[in-house]
């Protein structure tokens, strides 16, 4: 959730939209576009259904990745990730990892935070169906991507420390740590696309931990 600080400074990117419509998900883009709603709640006092759109693969004149807000199919706002989008009742918080969204909620104004549905077309929403329609399926299949970002983790850090511990001035003052694991490249290799598939798995569901994949990332 972002802090007040943040907030603020996400509000002040929010750039005009041009009114151009919203164009549906193609079959080619699930891994270089996000794509979510939120519907229309008159009981919330939401009178208008949203859309954020990120294509991961675009940025703008600065090169910064957007998120793009549409209004009625419409596009009203936009602005550089991070971002947060003041709407009615509430906001739309917008952000992402190295390997997609991790958070895409509408959080009301007393706090309370709903995840928006992600077009069913998108790897998002396809995930979120087999969730659906498969739950152990899918909860084993999260149980691996874990597994696949823990074991990389393991393997690969204390290997980080010894060649951080490597260097001159730290090891003339604290001595060079000896890493248990000695791999050969190869199998870092395939440890680092581990960790890149079970992360891009967690991403598809939104999850993200402050400690692992903030490693992962």
């Amino acid at each position: 959730m972002f802090n007040e600080w943040r907030r603020r400074r996400a509000i002040q990117r929010i750039k005009l939209g041009d009114g151009r419509a919203l164009k549906r998900f193609r079959w080619w883009q699930p891994l270089s576009r996000s794509l979510f709603y939120l519907p229309a709640d008159a009981g919330a006092g939401r009178p208008v259904d949203y859309a954020v759109d990120v294509n991961h693969m675009k940025s703008n004149e600065n090169l910064d990745t957007e998120a793009h807000l549409y209004r009625d199919g419409r596009r009203f706002e936009r602005a550089r990730l991070p971002a947060v989008f003041p709407i009615e009742g509430g906001a739309i918080e917008v952000e992402t990892s190295a390997f997609g969204l991790r958070r895409c909620h509408f959080v009301a104004d007393d706090g309370t935070e709903q995840q928006l549905v992600p077009d069913p077309r998108s790897a998002e929403g396809r995930r979120a169906r087999l969730d659906r329609e498969h739950p152990l399926l899918s909860r084993g299949i999260g149980v691996v991507s874990l597994v696949l970002i823990l074991v990389p983790l393991t393997l690969g850090i204390p290997q980080t420390v010894e060649s951080i511990s490597r260097f001159p001035p730290l090891a003339e003052r604290f001595g060079v740590f000896e890493s248990p694991f000695d791999l050969s490249a190869w199998f870092n290799i395939v440890l680092a696309i581990s960790a890149t598939v079970g992360s891009t798995e967690r991403a598809l569901r939104l999850r993200y931990n402050r400690w692992l994949d903030m490693v992962a990332d």
